[in-house]
């Protein structure tokens, strides 16, 4: 197999795509402690420039607690808070948003300035440019979730709160793997690696699927229920799985059921990582990818142990969050590993 050295402008987009990634890392974890909190709904209007600033005067601070004072979630849920004690929430949920606006800043900077100096290849121009709609396109989705919680019952809609996650991590993914593209040079893939190339992608999606069912734990805060393992309150299937009606609206608002497939997708990761992983020994894999299927095994039984100690402990703030961060790690290396094994240096 024939290999090039990636050039130094290649290097250098990579680079700054990685920072993105970093920097979209931080927001998803940031908006689950937000979400954690209850500061999302504290800002009630989606303004994206004037908005970057807070309030500064005491007048602006009255007028801004007035406006939450006619939300439902301060009249059902936050009656009698102090304006001190909504400022706590404010500035959560304003360093989400205002990370939001400094993620698209660090991306169209350099993009504007890589295009002036004409170190964008051709190809590479419209991926940047979808990323930047994407990026856009997310914002407005995620006041769209806002919306939702703003009406009548003080929680967001979790239908609107795991597509606002998916296309965080669709995003993020993109980034990822065309900066992945641009680090590993292009050469002829192993025609004996397809098979595993497969597995490596089934792995990736059942992690994405798993993201997707936390999404809707959190949007029924169904991790504050069912707190025990193995059993869910002394069950394996439990009580009320399909109470609701349409059959349907089980899979996606009922909490027993919600929970239940969270953790079902978990064990089936617990299969198919360490067999992925030990076929994945079994044949002879690019060092890259070698450390892949490593790191993915690794982090599988962090992640499980992160999740395992938030339900136990009833979903604190920490712990929460850092199952949520693993989660997204869990996914980068899945990605990881099935790039390293469709365009590898060789053996």
């Amino acid at each position: 197999m024939i290999s090039t050295t990636p050039p130094s402008s290649d290097k250098s987009i990579a680079a700054w795509l990685l920072v993105c990634c970093a920097l979209i890392f931080a927001m998803v974890v940031l908006g689950g402690v937000t979400r954690l909190t209850r500061s999302g709904l504290s800002i009630v209007e989606w303004d994206p420039i004037v908005g970057a600033i807070p309030p500064l005067t005491r007048s602006q601070w009255d007028e801004t607690f007035d406006k939450y004072k006619q939300t439902p979630e301060y009249i059902k849920v936050n009656r009698g808070m102090s304006l001190a004690e909504f400022k706590g929430i404010f500035y959560m949920e304003w360093a989400h948003r205002l990370l939001g606006r400094l993620i698209g800043v660090a991306f169209l900077a350099p993009f504007l300035y890589f295009l002036a100096r004409r170190r964008i290849t051709r190809a590479l121009v419209p991926k940047l440019a979808i990323m930047f709609v994407l990026g856009g396109l997310q914002g407005a989705l995620g006041w769209y979730m806002v919306k939702s919680g703003l009406v009548d019952n003080p929680h967001v809609s979790p239908y609107r709160l795991t597509a606002h996650l998916a296309v965080a991590v669709v995003i993020y993914a993109y980034i990822l793997w065309t900066a992945l593209g641009l680090l590993q040079p292009r050469a002829q893939p192993l025609p004996a690696l397809a098979g595993i190339r497969r597995f490596a992608a089934a792995v990736t999606a059942l992690v994405f699927l798993m993201i997707l069912t936390g999404g809707f734990v959190a949007g029924n805060k169904a991790g504050f229920a069912f707190n025990t393992f193995p059993l869910m309150n002394g069950r394996f299937v439990p009580e009320g799985m399909y109470a609701m009606q349409p059959l349907w609206s089980n899979l996606f608002e009922n909490i027993a059921t919600v929970q239940f497939n969270h953790r079902l997708i978990a064990y089936l990761l617990c299969l198919a990582i360490p067999l992925f992983w030990w076929r994945a020994m079994r044949v002879a894999l690019p060092a890259q990818a070698r450390l892949g299927a490593h790191l993915l095994l690794g982090w599988l039984a962090v992640q499980v142990s992160l999740g395992i100690a938030t339900l136990l402990y009833i979903v604190p703030v920490p712990l929460a969050a850092a199952h949520q961060a693993g989660a997204l790690v869990l996914f980068s290396l899945a990605l990881y590993s099935l790039h390293s094994l469709r365009v590898s240096r060789g053996v």
